[in-house]
């Protein structure tokens, strides 16, 4: 009955890498140009997401603030 808790964490870390390989191999045959736009497609989408969660981060921040002369009512 053990087996139906085993943790399968490290299988999928190797397979995950299996596949970073296939992709770089595949970049690789295709050619720079091609590993270039790619890379920069990938920046582009992280640099959005980050400003994303930056703005919603500060925009909750600000929301939840208590300003001074409430809290000394208080």
């Amino acid at each position: 009955m053990g087996y139906r808790r085993r943790d399968a964490r490290p299988r999928v870390a190797l397979w995950m890498l299996v596949a970073l390989g296939d992709i770089v191999l595949l970049l690789a045959a295709a050619g720079l140009p091609v590993l270039f736009a790619l890379l920069s497609v990938v920046s582009v989408t992280l640099a959005v997401v980050g400003a994303r969660r930056f703005a919603r981060r500060s925009a909750l921040a600000r929301e939840e603030a208590v300003p001074v002369a409430v809290r000394r009512q208080a």
